[in-house]
């Protein structure tokens, strides 16, 4: 789960993962324009963005709690033998799906423990305490095995075969980072605490990359330089429940399930 920031003495939006994605999907599916060029193969794409943690809904449907914070469990607080659970779950639903997506979410799983291929210096399995080392390195060399096989499907098909070539793989790598950090750029903090923000690697074409500027121009709507998307104003929604910390022991499944969901909007704009 997203467990979105507060102000102090404020309840928290809780927000699933799956939900999380699924503005995601919004982004893929608005991408484009005459800068910037559509995802490639359109389909598959906006639906891995659209469900690329669809790992993470048997593991959210637990609620369980944080001691630390009498709330769910944040996404980066998740335990580990957790998120080896989400980590393979999610490739696998989405090559259920088509290829294509199942082998961007295999390399979104890679690219989170190694560094996003390159495009960030965080190196989480370098993290790894020693008794999870093993267990995190079969799963991705599972996922590695994975693409290898998803990549032979593609490449004998001649309709894929020529979005399996290495460099429009990591094209469409980078603008699936994009998708999902975006929203997540609204997700993980509230509006008070959202402060002009860079987005780097993002594609226009292969091979041609820029850093794409966020800025908040007045209460819930967001200049973006340069501009990415089909329409000169997107809304993006997502869902979540406020929840306040709860005592150590509390059921937060069956209070959650009693807690109804609001919606977020937020709108992006070009920069004047």
């Amino acid at each position: 789960m997203i467990i979105q920031t507060a102000p102090t003495g404020h309840p928290h939006l809780v927000i699933f993962q799956t939900d999380h994605a699924q503005t995601s999907g919004q982004i893929a599916a608005a991408f484009g324009n005459e800068a910037f060029a559509s995802p490639s193969p359109y389909e598959p794409m906006v639906y891995v963005a659209t469900h690329h943690d669809a790992g993470w809904q048997p593991i959210d449907a637990r609620v369980e709690m944080d001691v630390k914070t009498g709330l769910p469990y944040h996404l980066t607080q998740t335990p580990l033998p957790y998120l080896l659970q989400t980590s393979a779950g999610s490739p696998e639903f989405n090559a259920a799906h088509h290829p294509y997506s199942g082998l961007m979410s295999s390399m979104h799983t890679y690219g989170l423990f190694n560094g996003r291929y390159g495009l960030s210096d965080k190196i989480f399995i370098d993290l790894v305490p020693a008794e999870h080392k093993a267990s995190v390195q079969n799963m991705l060399d599972t996922e590695l095995i994975r693409q290898a096989q998803l990549e032979e499907q593609l490449a004998a098909d001649s309709a894929t075969q020529a979005c399996a070539a290495p460099e429009i793989l990591l094209h469409n790598y980078k603008l699936l980072q994009f998708f999902d950090t975006l929203a997540l750029y609204f997700q993980m903090s509230h509006e008070a605490a959202r402060g002009e923000s860079q987005f780097l690697n993002v594609p226009r074409a292969v091979g041609d990359d820029v850093t794409i500027t966020i800025k908040l121009v007045e209460p819930s709507i967001y200049s973006l330089s340069p501009y990415p998307f089909q329409n000169d104003e997107l809304t993006l929604s997502y869902e979540g429940r406020w929840l306040t910390p709860q005592p150590v022991g509390t059921d937060l499944k069956a209070l959650l399930a009693e807690i109804a969901p609001i919606t977020e909007e937020v709108i992006l704009v070009r920069s004047a």
